[in-house]
C-alpha cells in the first residue's frame, strides 16, 4: 500500500508533530509513503476568491501524483476537503479540465483525472480496517474517556467527500475505541472548533472553541482528540492562549489521532513528538496498560 503524501502548508510550518506520528503509525502498519517535493497549497485560501486559481491549484497536484501513478493521502481536512472537490469538478465538466491542463501544460503536466483523493483515517479506517489495527495494539488504554472531533471539511459536501454519515458519523469513533479508549457522547461533537474566524473575529472564534471545550469537559472527556492541523492548533495553541487571557477553567488537552493511536501500538512518545504539543499531553501515559488488546 502507497500513498502519495498532501502535507499541505500548515503541518510543516505549524503542526509538524502530526506528520512525524503519522509517519510512525504508517511505518508501522506498512504503509508506505511518498513525498513529492514540487506540491503545492491545496488551493484552500482561494476557494472564495479566485475560483480558477483554486482549481489551478488543487489539480497540479493531483497531476502530480497521477504522474508518479499514485493515489494521495492527506492528514488536513480542509486540504482532503479542497482536493476532493476540485478532483469531482474536473471530472464532471471537461471544458474545466481542458482549461486546466492548458495552464499546466506550461511545465510538461497533464491530469486525466485517475487519482483519488483519501484522508488518513480513512485508510485507517477502510484500507487497512479496526481489527488489523488491533491487532497491533500493545498497550491498550484503560478508563481513559476522548471526545472526538471531526471537523468540518472531511463530512460536508457529504456527496463529493464521502468520508462518512455527516449527521451520525462513526469512523473516527471506532478508530478511537480501537486504542481501548472509550469515544464518548458529547452534544456539540460536530461543531466548529473556530479556527476559520481566527484574525478575523477572535472574540467569536474564541467562543465557539470555549463552548466545544466546556461541552467536552461537561460531557466527561479526559482528552480531545482532533486529525486535522487547524482543529489541533484551536484546541492546543489558542487553547493555551485563551487560558491565560480568558482565564477560563474548560482545560482539556487535545491529542492528534495519530499520537493516540502510536502510543497504544507501542511508540516512543518522542517519536510520536509528544513534546511539541502546547497544552500538556504527557499525563495521558498514564492511561496506558501493558495488557495487550484482545
Amino acid at each position: 500500500m502507497k500513498f502519495a503524501f498532501f502535507l499541505g502548508c500548515n503541518i510543516p510550518a505549524r503542526v509538524q508533530h502530526y506528520d512525524i506520528s503519522a509517519r510512525a503509525v504508517l511505518e508501522k502498519l506498512d504503509v508506505r509513503v511518498t513525498d513529492i517535493r514540487d506540491f503545492n497549497c491545496c488551493g484552500y485560501p482561494m476557494r472564495n476568491a479566485d475560483f480558477e486559481t483554486y482549481i489551478l491549484f488543487s489539480v497540479r497536484n493531483l497531476a502530480l501524483a497521477e504522474k508518479e501513478g499514485l493515489n494521495m493521502m492527506t492528514l488536513c481536512k480542509c486540504c482532503f476537503g479542497s482536493l476532493k472537490k476540485a478532483n469531482h469538478l474536473v471530472r464532471e465538466d471537461s471544458a474545466l479540465m481542458e482549461k486546466t491542463n492548458s495552464f499546466l501544460a506550461d511545465e510538461g503536466l497533464q491530469y486525466k483525472g485517475t487519482v483519488e483523493v483519501t484522508h488518513f483515517l480513512s485508510v485507517l479506517h477502510g484500507e487497512i480496517g479496526t481489527a488489523a489495527l488491533k491487532e497491533k495494539i500493545t498497550k491498550p488504554f484503560a478508563d481513559l474517556k476522548i471526545a472526538t472531533h471531526y471537523g468540518c471539511h472531511a463530512l460536508r459536501p457529504s456527496d463529493i467527500t464521502r468520508f462518512d454519515d455527516p449527521v451520525a458519523p462513526v469512523i473516527f469513533d471506532q478508530l478511537v475505541e480501537v486504542t481501548g479508549a472509550k469515544s464518548i457522547e458529547w452534544p456539540l461533537k460536530l461543531e466548529c472548533c473556530g479556527a476559520p474566524l481566527l484574525g478575523m473575529n477572535d472574540g467569536l472564534s474564541m467562543d465557539l472553541t470555549e463552548k466545544k471545550l466546556m461541552d467536552g469537559k461537561n460531557s466527561g472527556a479526559d482528552y480531545l482528540c482532533a486529525a486535522c492541523p487547524w482543529c489541533q492548533l484551536q484546541f492546543d495553541q489558542v487553547q493555551k492562549m485563551m487560558l491565560s487571557m480568558r482565564g477560563t477553567n474548560h482545560h482539556l488537552p487535545c491529542i492528534i489521532y495519530s499520537q493516540l493511536l502510536g502510543l497504544a501500538m507501542g511508540v516512543d512518545g518522542g517519536r510520536l513528538g509528544m513534546g511539541m504539543n502546547e497544552m500538556d499531553i504527557g499525563g495521558i501515559e498514564a492511561y496506558l496498560s501493558e495488557d495487550v488488546a484482545t
